[in-house]
């Protein structure tokens, strides 16, 4: 079967990603997306090798953009005001591209090098922010776990709708920050 004129990767990968913010990472099956591009299942095959392949590239489209996305925000900016900048990236990552932002939290598979390498670039971003408060080697990734894990139990609050109360999401997310900030200055005299 020849490839369908004006069907690539690209293409494919673009329909997954909406299918994914729109529905949630788990609709992404290689049927939904054949349906929205209006073509049977097989000719996707054309063009990937499975729904294991799409899933990784939508992984890796993730982690990279997530990583543009924390980069931008901590250029020119160091340590603290890098973290805070930072953070807010990632919440409106996790905001405005909800299933991608669902792809960046599996795990990497060991034998796909580069998503190991592009989460890789997220983590080193934010160790460079935690040597500013004196934090290297095991010391930093003990911090930069924590990072992960308050901004994404902070992101997944906010998208259950656990939030209920009338207050700023924005404020509380920016009194988290600090106080996380003021722990790493007393982790670092420990």
């Amino acid at each position: 079967m020849s490839p369908r004129i004006g069907m690539d990767k690209q293409i494919i990968v673009t329909a997954a990603v909406e299918i994914a913010d729109a529905e949630g990472l788990e609709s992404v099956t290689l049927a939904r997306v054949a349906e929205k591009l209006g073509v049977r299942s097989p000719s996707l095959y054309n063009h990937i090798n499975g729904l294991q392949e799409l899933r990784m590239q939508l992984t890796l489209l993730a982690l990279n953009r997530l990583h543009a996305a924390m980069a931008a925000a901590a250029e020119g900016n160091p340590g603290e005001e890098a973290l805070r900048r930072i953070s807010q990236a990632y919440v409106n990552f996790a905001r405005m591209q909800p299933g991608l932002y669902e792809a960046v939290l599996r795990s990497p598979d060991p034998a796909e090098d580069r998503v190991g390498e592009a989460a890789g670039t997220i983590v080193r971003l934010v160790q460079q922010q935690m040597a500013f408060f004196g934090l290297n080697g095991d010391a930093s990734l003990h911090a930069v776990r924590g990072f992960r894990s308050m901004l994404h139990g902070f992101a997944e609050l906010e998208r259950a709708g656990g939030f209920g109360l009338p207050l700023d999401l924005d404020t509380t997310l920016e009194l988290m920050i600090e106080a996380f900030c003021r722990g790493l200055a007393a982790y670092k005299r420990t």
